[in-house]
């Protein structure tokens, strides 16, 4: 179980299980903006806060993300001032995107 405000560990994995073929532009762009604002969040707290669990497997992907795009797998430091204008730009984003898909009838199953 994923820390609160975070990424599911079930939800993560099956995204990564499905393959992009099968998947919806929209489906694509979710998952992408998703796992920006997860990783946004795992850097917004120090490890020694988070959940047994949670540390694990943060430390896991950013050594995976190091390994894949290069950095320096430290945890990204914001400041408390950016964190809300963040989380704030990020809320727009989806609420934005959920209301144009309202708009185009794109929410219906």
């Amino acid at each position: 179980m994923s820390d609160e405000g975070r990424k599911d560990f079930s939800t993560k994995a099956k995204e990564s299980m499905t393959p992009d073929s099968s998947k919806s532009t929209q489906q694509k762009v979710k998952e992408t903006v998703t796992d920006t604002t997860d990783r946004v969040a795992r850097g917004m707290q120090p490890d020694d806060q988070k959940s047994a669990g949670q540390s694990a497997f943060d430390k896991g992907e950013r050594s995976k993300d190091e390994h894949v795009h290069g950095g320096t797998g430290e945890t990204m430091y914001i400041p408390t001032s950016s964190k809300s204008l963040l989380v704030y730009s990020l809320t727009s984003i989806i609420y934005s995107g959920d209301k144009v898909k309202g708009a185009l009838g794109m929410d219906k199953h």
